[in-house]
């Protein structure tokens, strides 16, 4: 889901295949999911780059780094003895070239804890070139972490990388530094440039430790965290992701959202579609036994709109919603991950996405996710966030202000729904 703002052009629907990149130094594959075995404890779904804008602010992503060190904080869901870091170059246009790269734990800001900085390696090489379409995978790294550790990765590029492939709402900062600074501890060479985007960082995997595998929330704005604030980890999957620790239950929780994301419509400036990215954003996550599929309103609420840019929107039907559902869950099915469908929280009062005819279809829809029994099991967040007063409404206790996205307390309560159903 997305503010309004310009949106995608609706496609046809086709079979959904796998769509994760070829791989370009794997350092081995990914273990099923276990105790011991690799578990994805962080992700980032990646799109086209596209220039800033006022709603996320500058990036970087369309002229791409040259001698320049980038630094990206992530937070891990779980922990474990080793880690290991991916990288795509997806959406790049020249191979991606990094003279080397480092991780450790955050010390704050863009500190490193002393004593934790190691180098990353790629089938043992600390460069690596990574092909356009494709991903590297590090070498294992012995760097004991826990769940919800910060954990610091800094990339350099010496040559140029073009324009980069990248996620625009990270709601997290980025630093980026002129010169080689990927041994730095300190926070003095990033204190000129940041983003609230990541930037080639796919994933963040750990392996060591008695995690059970890993959960992928997969959707748009909604799971993505647009609405709760920047820089406190508190989207849906990261709410999720306590509370399950909390309940000690170990499993890993990995975020597939994209924000403005379509599940039947490609844009260059929201990603591919749902149907189209479940594959590899979710399917080939190491570690995967869950997903939680939460999409599907911007095709509703951008239906109809003119082509800003980044594509038309034609209004869809609600039988053409439901068969990209069914696509989610067949695939999930043929390997063995348990598939849980969120009904879409209301959307009354929100502009551009309220109208009679668009209520009818969100109506719909939910009504086949929460009745069909084509998902293992639903959370109906459209119950639990509406408005006591005005079911059609967000309830002002969960509103970011648009009447459309969850603040942390509405991030919090659709959480709590999912964790209740995670097994």
């Amino acid at each position: 889901m997305s503010r309004p703002r310009v949106l995608a052009a609706l496609v046809t629907l086709a079979v959904l295949v796998p769509s994760a990149p070829a791989t370009a130094a794997t350092g081995g594959r990914p273990a099923p999911p276990g105790p011991g075995g690799w578990s994805a404890a962080w992700t980032a779904a990646h799109h086209h780059p596209v220039p800033g804008n006022e709603w996320d602010g500058p990036n970087w992503s369309t002229d791409g780094f040259a001698d320049a060190s980038v630094r990206q904080v992530v937070r891990v869901s779980a922990g474990g003895a080793l880690v290991r870091v991916r990288l795509s170059n997806r959406y790049g246009t020249r191979p991606l070239r990094l003279a080397g790269a480092t991780i450790g734990r955050s010390g704050g800001g863009a500190a490193v804890r002393p004593g934790t900085l190691r180098p990353l390696t790629f089938d043992r090489r600390l460069s690596t070139s990574i092909p356009p379409g494709a991903e590297a995978t590090s070498d294992p790294v012995a760097l004991p972490v826990r769940a919800l550790d910060a954990l610091t990765v800094t990339l350099y590029d010496a040559h140029g990388s073009g324009p980069a492939t990248f996620h625009q709402t990270g709601l997290t900062t980025t630093y980026r530094a002129s010169g080689d600074h990927r041994f730095d501890r300190g926070a003095a060479a990033f204190a000129g440039e940041t983003s609230q985007a990541w930037y080639y960082l796919a994933g963040v995997d750990v392996a060591g430790s008695r995690t059970r595998g890993t959960v992928v929330a997969f959707g748009d704005s909604h799971t993505d965290g647009y609405g709760s604030t920047p820089g406190a980890d508190n989207r849906y999957p990261d709410e999720l992701a306590e509370q399950l620790l909390a309940a000690g239950r170990p499993l890993a929780v990995a975020n597939a959202g994209i924000s403005g994301n379509k599940l039947l419509a490609d844009s260059p400036c929201y990603g591919e579609r749902g149907t189209r990215r479940f594959g590899g954003d979710v399917l080939e996550q190491p570690g995967v036994r869950a997903a939680v599929v939460l999409i599907g309103l911007n095709d509703i609420g951008a239906g109809g709109y003119p082509d800003f840019g980044c594509g038309a929107s034609p209004v869809v039907t609600t039988g053409q919603l439901v068969a990209g559902h069914r696509a989610l869950i067949r695939a999930a099915r043929a390997r063995g991950v348990t598939v849980i469908g969120a009904t879409l929280p209301p959307i009354k009062n929100a502009t551009g996405y309220d109208s009679p005819e668009k209520e009818a279809v969100r109506d719909a829809l939910n009504h086949w996710i929460r009745t069909s029994g084509e998902y293992d099991a639903v959370a109906d967040l459209d119950r639990i966030l509406a408005d006591p007063a005005d079911p059609d409404a967000l309830n002002p206790a969960y509103d970011h202000g648009d009447h459309l996205h969850l603040n942390d307390a509405g991030a919090a309560r659709a959480a709590a729904a999912v964790a209740a159903l995670v097994r």
